[in-house]
Parts: structure tokens; sequence; C-alpha cells
């Protein structure tokens, strides 16, 4: 519970009614209107807080707050919103809900990583569509699931990440019984499930915040999307808190096994402790059960990620991009972009051995240093994947993987890092190997949407594949329904081959792998035998977990391995062209 000196944001529910607050310190005057019921004034307190105790409000309530103009806005802390983010909130009664479990939670050494979006992932794209498709997952080897976004957001699709309303799922999903139904459908199976979360900005359709808090925003840092959350100014005491209290709300709420923070490199923060570390620890010390926070960071911080004895201080892993990159070069040896930093066989080695390929080195894309030492983590403060909805996503197209390198190398790639002690995300449908695409898309109108439009063509200009006009009038509109469309799986065109291929790749993960992982403390050693091709050698106590893999369209000579417990392509002697090997020896 907050005490008095972190008042809660959003609805109470008390004896005999519900608690209304509202942080609008540039107001002088508040109400909340009840959409069946009467306007009740609210009280200001010294902290620019606004309450009103309200009887005989109850669960369902639909409800807006009047400001000092007239306006009538939702509440910035809305439990869910029915009628979109222009709309009144409806208040929830969480604890009205008859969970049915007992659930205690998996240890992050067993996780397996799923990553979806629930208005694709299914043709009908609701929580209670995705529940149905559980039984998939649990067969395939997945023990978690990562979600998408689905804090509110305009309009009636998109990726999540323009949400303006962080604490209500988002209606076009179902209605926050059906997220709780799916989450208690998930834990039946074994399998944990996570929430992405944005903490770097608010979607710019939707959110009143800046009109009667401004304070919310300061021009003192910026960042992609403009100024940056007040986290560290004056005032900025209320503005942490609405963020702290919806990590502990998402988790509490929705019994939910952890959080993934998205670009924390763009979160500004000069004050002590950081935001990162507050929201970490008041998560941490308030949660009994396993919970996992994992970062999308830019930057690639090592002391995010430090441990004490085998637990996090603060964040459990890293999305590593570098790992990402280095495999995908050595698929499609495409150098465009950041690629062309990412083509080295010795970052390959480093991405696999030691988690980050920069460590502080100059990065040529980014004319700065990036990334710190991280040898002496351990391999699963890392999340190794292939695919995920940034990397595929913000191509023109949205093409996958198996658009752009073919079925043995794709394999190869999985051989490599579905084993791998970092711990494995596969991106929804990737398992099958899908052949739809994952474009950009939002649902925005007027001069925003055309905004938009224009700057999705204008990210692709320089590229020179987009220098011809008509092909650049190819990419996909992020505005049309088309486009979200295009991006749902079609669950009957599964090739079961390449399905076959990936539970087989989890089960001698689960059987060979897993057992190891609490003994191998920190980053491993690569040896380079060719171009693409390398040797990576993990110590677990008395053993070692040894990874020969050949990248590369050449023949390529490895040292002797007894016993492999997994084989991909040609591995007999001399390797031949995209072929993977894992072993362990005492």
């Amino acid at each position: 519970m907050s005490d008095v000196s972190r008042p809660a944001h959003g609805p109470a529910f008390e004896a005999g009614g519900i608690r209304f607050r509202l942080w609008a310190p540039a107001e002088t005057r508040v109400s909340v209107v009840l959409e069946e019921g009467a306007e009740n004034a609210m009280e200001r307190r010294e902290d620019g807080f606004f309450e009103a105790f309200v009887a005989g409000a109850g669960d369902g309530a639909l409800y807006r707050f009047k400001l000092s103009d007239g306006m009538l806005v939702p509440d910035p802390a809305s439990r869910f919103q029915p009628r979109d983010v222009q709309g009144p909130s409806e208040a929830i009664d969480h604890a009205a809900y008859p969970w049915r479990e007992d659930w205690r939670g998996r240890s992050w050494d067993d996780v397996v990583l799923y990553e979806l979006h629930v208005g694709t992932f299914t043709p009908e794209g609701t929580f209670v569509a995705a529940a149905g498709k559980l039984d998939h997952l649990a067969t395939l080897g997945v023990t978690a699931v990562e979600i998408m976004p689905v804090g509110d957001f305009p309009g009636r699709w998109g990726w999540g990440y323009d949400g303006v309303l962080p604490y209500a799922p988002d209606a076009s999903y179902g209605r926050p019984e059906h997220f709780k139904a799916f989450v208690e459908a998930a834990h039946r199976r074994g399998v944990s499930v996570l929430l992405d979360v944005v903490y770097n900005h608010l979607g710019p359709e939707g959110n009143f915040l800046p009109r009667y808090a401004p304070d919310i925003l300061t021009d003192r840092h910026k960042t992609p999307w403009g100024d940056a959350i007040n986290f560290d100014g004056p005032n900025s005491r209320p503005v942490r808190e609405f963020f702290i209290q919806n990590a502990e709300y998402w988790i509490d709420a929705f019994h939910l096994d952890g959080l993934r923070l998205d670009a924390v490199d763009t979160i500004r923060d000069d004050s002590k402790p950081h935001i990162l570390e507050e929201l970490a620890e008041r998560v941490r010390s308030r949660i009994s059960r396993p919970v996992h926070l994992l970062l999308e960071n830019g930057d690639n911080e090592p002391q995010w990620l430090v441990r004490r004895g085998r637990n996090p201080v603060h964040y459990t892993a890293q999305w590593n991009d570098d790992l990402h990159h280095v495999l995908h070069v050595a698929a499609t040896r495409e150098r465009g972009g950041y690629y062309r930093d990412f083509g080295e066989t010795n970052l390959l080695g480093r991405a696999l051995a030691e988690g980050f390929a920069f460590q502080g080195e100059v990065m040529a894309y980014r004319q700065k240093p990036r990334g710190g030492p991280s040898a002496d983590l351990p391999p699963n403060a890392f999340v190794g994947f292939i695919q995920n909805h940034d990397q595929v996503g913000n191509r023109a197209f949205g093409e996958r993987i198996n658009a752009l390198a073919p079925p043995e190398v794709i394999r190869a790639l999985a051989s490599v890092y579905l084993l791998a002690p970092q711990t494995a995300m596969l991106f929804m449908g990737e398992e099958w190997g899908a052949e739809q695409p994952f474009p950009f898309f939002c649902d925005f109108h007027g001069q925003l949407a055309d905004a938009i439009r224009k700057g999705r063509r204008e990210e692709f200009s320089h590229f020179p594949e987009f220098a011809d006009p008509d092909r650049a009038a190819m990419i996909p509109d992020p505005l049309a329904k088309s486009t979200f469309l295009s991006a749902k799986l079609d669950w009957s065109r599964i090739d079961r081959d390449h399905l076959n291929f990936y539970r087989a790749a989890l089960s001698a993960r689960r059987q060979h792998v897993r057992p190891l992982l609490p003994d191998i403390e920190r980053g491993g050693e690569a040896v380079v035998q060719g171009e693409q091709a390398l040797r990576v050698v993990w110590r677990a106590g008395a053993h070692r977990l040894i990874l020969d893999a050949n990248l590369s369209d050449a023949r390529v000579g490895f040292p002797a391995a007894a016993d492999p417990f997994w084989r991909f392509g040609d591995t007999d002697g001399e390797f031949g062209p995209w072929s993977v090997r894992w072993s362990v020896e005492l």
C-alpha cells in the first residue's frame, strides 16, 4: 500500500464508494463527473492532487474529470477505456476478480521467451483468442511469453509504443478480466507472462497530462519524441510515482511475472537514485515470487545487470541487440545502417561469449563509444534472438529473416541462439517459418497521420534501394488497415518440419543446457576458426559447454568433440557451410 507521502494514482475502492484522485497542479478546481450521476467537486491538496470520495460509486462506474475551463478528460491512471482514449474511464475493482491459481513463478534459468503482439498473434487479435494458442507454445517448449505493450493507445490498432494511458489494457484486445484470464491460462500450463511497458515518453494523441500537469515533462532533457518525462526536476516526485506505481500495478493486479522496459537509454534522470534503480528496488521489495525485469538499452550499460551472488541487484537481463546484429549480418551480408559495424568475426564471438559486442569501443555508425565490459556477467543476463518486433518491423517492408536468407541458414542461426546459455527469445510465428511480415502500423488521423506517413517514407529515402520513387511508393502505408491485417499470423500455413526443428532444439536446450546454467557464472571464451566461424567455450563448474559454428559458405576445420548433443549440417570432420555442433565435456 502507498503511504500518505506517496499518493496513489487512480481510483481507490473504499467501503461504500470510490475515492477518485487526480494530480493536476496547474488547476484551481477539478470535479469528477460520473456518466450516470452528479458532478462531484474535488478537494485540492497541497501536493497538487485533487481528491473526492463518491459514495455509491462502484465497479464499472464511468467517469471523467472536469477541469477549470470545463474540459472533460479521462483519468491518466484509468484502469480501462471502453471507448478509446478520448472517452470516459471505467473504474475496475481488481479485488473482485476470482483468481483461481497458486502460481509460484519460474526461475529465470527455466525461461524461454516468446514475444507476441496480441492484435496480430491470432485472427481475432484478443486476449481470449491468444489464450487458445497457449497449448501450442507449451508444447513448443516456451516457458514465458513477452507481450508487446497493451497500455491504451489511440485508434483500432497499433504496436502499443504510442500509448497514453499506461494503466489501462487497450479495449481492442479485451477487458482487464480477459487479460487476467489469459495470465491464469498461461500459468496453468507453466508459462510465465511478462509485459512490455513504456516509461520513456507518452504518445502524441490522447495525452492530456501536460494540460493540467505541465511538470510531467521537462525541456531540460530531450528525447527522440521531444521534451523528456520529468524524473529529476522540480515537482518530479508525483511523476516518478506515476510510473513506479504503474510497474507495481501490472505485477500486482494482473499477477504478471515481469516487465520489459522499452528503450531505457532515452530515459533522462540526473538525480539519485536513478528512476530505474528506484523502480527495480520498489518492485523487488514487495513481490516475494520470482519477478523478471528486462531492459532494452541501446547504450549497453552493464551496471544495470550486475548480480549479488546469482541474484540480479536491479535488472534480470537485457535484450541483446548486438547478438542479433552479428547473426543477421552473417546470414544476410547486409551492411546498411548500423549493420555495417557488425561484420567482423571477433564481434560475433564476443557477442556470443560475453554478451555485448561493443564494450566501450567507438561504433562508427554512432560515432561515439558504446557499451561497457560485460564478460563478468552470466550469459543469462542477456536475451538472445534472431527476430523481434523492432528488427523486423523497422525494415521498410517488415520482412522476416526467412524472406532474407535460405532455410538452412535460418536453422543454423536457430541452432546457435536457441541452445546458447543466453536466454532465448522467439518472435511469434518464427517457430514455423511464418511468412507474414510485421510492418509498422498505427491508426491516427488528420495531420498527425499525414506526418507519420511522410516521416515513414523519409526515413528510408536515404537508402539507395529506395532512391527510385516507384520503389519508395511500395513501402506499406502505416495508417492503412491492410498493413495491420498483413501482419496477422496465418495459423493454417504452419511448416511442420520447421516447427519440429524448433521443438527439437528447445528440447535439447532443456535437457542439456538448462542443467548447466546455475554453474555458468560469467561469459565464455571465443576462438576464431575462420571467417564467420568460431568455437565458444563456457565453463560450468567441472563441465565445459562448447559451441562449434561455421556461419559461412566455406568449409572450415574444427577441433574434435566428444559425444555432441546437437548437430546441424555437415559436422563430420571439416565443417561444411552453415553447420553447428554443441557438446558438453568434462
